[in-house]
């Protein structure tokens, strides 16, 4: 290839304030093979681009590289405007002096030369590529959503309703998340399960939805547009085609849980109904509590009068063929146990906000008080503690939750509305309400309510007489703050869904060192995933509030469904080969491959790929001991004639 053209961007002065562009355009002008060099303000740009297209037909360029930002966010653009000016897609290279370059130098001089040197490389790996052709792959149009709290519901409706056939996966023994739990919602307090009950209907009604509870997906194979997912499902030891939720099992049970620390909604008993607003319902037995495995109870069995209950009944595997997944695995709560100077763990009235909704909730749908775990009597003075665990770099994580400032003013109007001749304090960092509506009802909460906002970090929670004593200290009046309590309230961090790193390994996707799963592009890709053909939603990528989980949600279901709105779809071409005079079937490269595309061929007995399972890692390759397998675009050639000029 001999006639390769240099784009350089200036990226307004993200590029230019430190790299000299002109010197760059200069000395790539005189680069043996480099027959056109230019620069241009914003390249990405409706002109920057037109500026490529007529380069290519007025000089005949047979190559392309751009320097500019990094080919995660606009490779797929350059690579297109090429391919409409008629020249392969796969000779365009992107040369990265932005991220790697620019914005890590100061040295004006330095970071040109090292500019210069990082697109002479690129130039010289365009140099040997080959044109290459999208492999084409039919598509199964059923999508696999794991996870069925508001983001999952949300996400299978959207796609369902698109016209796609949705598998709906919730490991727990009802669908609704943590929202079917929460006693009001914030700006208007709407009743948390009355905004739920109808989604959970359409859900239960849409004959393109398919919901499997008690159910996690155990491995997932294949690729966009063509998975295959196996899925266990844990034997909730009640028939749901028999079980009518009648309730007699659970008013006969023997073994009962303490419900003001429970938050799974309406469980009190080793067999309960999780709520009438929830689906499916029926009744699930808790294996792990219930006393028929023990002593051979089996009260609930007798008093059935549908003969529902089966402890005879065993788990179960399927698989289900899909073309997407979206993951919408929702979040936790920081433990408890790594914050213990709040006293959690030693004294049971201090409890989480998820507790404290659960509180709530007693008292806004059955009109019960509010009482406080150790005596049951009402707590007439409340503490809540912000940022517990969040925020904190030494003992938590150092990112704020996002949601806790405004559930807490929830909290603080809900307890005065139970509790009107109660005080609610808060200890705070800073208020964050950022949302429409928000900072107003942050106000109405100390205005109206009369909520004491107190801002400082709490010091020191201990037991007294009977009292949560609380020390802290109000910044804003530079007095130190002693609370006799009768129940403190937690403000933990949300972190990660319980398993996340698990799963993230058997979905072959990448999560951040929080373990939150993460996007291709913060900006431009935020609802996909490394991984082609899986989807994030909602708290599975990073702490959110109800309203942008909705939205997050249907912005991964609108990837599905123009993912399925095609005939067939195109594959990376960049995948390896294998030279079958060179490899002697060791299989070393077998065992590489964290994508299941090599094999060993029984007839050759020689390794083989499946290209449409390549993701391009190069894992086998950089395993192979005979260099038996090649990388296309990426050969050893290649790379060695980008070293040489680097050096």
């Amino acid at each position: 290839m001999t006639r390769i053209g240099v784009f350089v961007c200036s990226c307004g002065l993200n590029i230019a304030r430190t790299v000299d562009i002109e010197e760059v355009v200069r000395a790539m002008g005189d680069y043996p093979g480099v027959v056109h060099a230019i620069n241009y303000k914003y390249m990405c740009s409706d002109p920057g681009q037109s500026t490529i297209k007529d380069a290519i037909r007025d000089e005949n360029l047979d190559g392309v590289v751009v320097a500019s930002c990094s080919p995660a966010l606009h490779e797929v653009t350059f690579r297109r405007t090429c391919e409409s000016a008629g020249l392969n897609p796969y000779m365009c290279e992107i040369a990265n002096i932005r991220e790697q370059c620019s914005w890590v130098h100061n040295d004006r001089e330095k970071a040109t030369q090292k500019a210069g040197e990082t697109i002479a490389t690129v130039v010289e790996k365009v140099r040997f590529n080959e044109a290459l052709v999208p492999i084409s792959v039919p598509v199964t149009r059923r999508a696999l959503v794991i996870g069925a709290g508001i983001s999952g519901i949300q996400a299978a409706l959207s796609i369902a309703n698109s016209g796609h056939e949705v598998t709906l996966l919730e490991r727990e023994p009802s669908i609704g998340g943590h929202l079917a739990g929460l006693a009001e919602t914030y700006v208007t307090h709407d009743c948390s399960p009355c905004l739920l009950s109808s989604r959970i209907v359409e859900v239960k009604r849409h004959p393109r939805i398919e919901t499997l509870t008690c159910s996690e997906i155990e491995d997932l194979k294949g690729y966009v547009g063509n998975f295959t997912a196996k899925i266990k499902t844990k034997a909730s030891l009640v028939d749901p085609v028999r079980c009518d939720g009648c309730g007699l099992c659970v008013e006969k049970c023997p073994v009962a849980v303490a419900p003001q620390t429970e938050r799974t909604p309406g469980k009190t008993k080793a067999i309960w109904i999780p709520s009438p607003q929830v689906v499916p319902a029926e009744a699930v037995i808790d294996r792990d509590i219930c006393t028929h495995f023990q002593d051979g109870c089996d009260l609930c069995k007798k008093v059935c009068p549908r003969d529902a209950i089966d402890f005879d009944q065993g788990d179960r595997s399927m698989e289900k063929e899909v073309g997407a997944v979206v993951v919408a695995t929702g979040f936790g709560l920081y433990p408890k146990e790594k914050i213990g100077e709040y006293g959690h763990g030693k004294y049971r009235d201090v409890i989480d906000g998820l507790e404290f909704e659960r509180l709530l909730s007693v008292w806004e749908r059955q009109g019960r008080e509010i009482r406080r775990p150790s005596d049951g009597k009402v707590p007439r003075e409340v503490v809540f503690i912000q940022c517990a665990g969040s925020r904190d770099p030494e003992h938590g994580m150092p990112y704020c939750s996002k949601v806790c400032c405004m559930y807490t003013a929830k909290h603080a109007r809900m307890y005065k509305q139970a509790v009107p001749d109660g005080q609610a304090y808060v200890f705070y960092i800073d208020v964050r309400a950022g949302g429409k509506g928000y900072e107003e009802y942050v106000n109405e909460s100390t205005k109206d309510e009369g909520t004491l906002y107190l801002r400082g970090k709490v010091a020191r929670v201990f037991e007294d007489n009977g009292k949560i004593m609380v020390w802290g200290v109000d910044t804003l009046l530079g007095k130190k703050i002693e609370i006799a309590a009768d129940l403190v309230v937690l403000a933990t961090a949300m972190v990660p869904s319980e398993g996340a790193k698990d799963l993230a390994m058997r979905l072959k996707i990448s999560s951040d060192q929080y373990g939150f799963f993460s996007e291709i592009h913060p900006k431009m890709r935020p609802v996909e995933s490394p991984t082609s053909g899986v989807y994030l939603a909602g708290c599975a990528q990073a702490p959110r509030d109800i309203p942008e989980t909705v939205a997050h949600a249907s912005a991964a279901a609108s990837k599905v469904a123009a993912l399925f709105s095609r005939d067939k779809l195109s594959h990376e071409p960049i995948v390896v080969n294998v030279d079958e005079d060179i490899c002697t079937g060791c299989a070393i490269c077998v065992e590489a491959c964290p994508y299941g595309a090599r094999e060993i061929d029984e007839w050759k007995r020689i390794a083989s790929v499946r290209e449409v399972l390549c993701q391009g890692c190069g894992a086998c390759a950089a395993a192979c001991p005979n260099g038996a397998t090649g990388q296309k675009n990426f050969t050893a050639s290649q790379v060695l004639s980008m070293i040489d000029v680097a050096i």
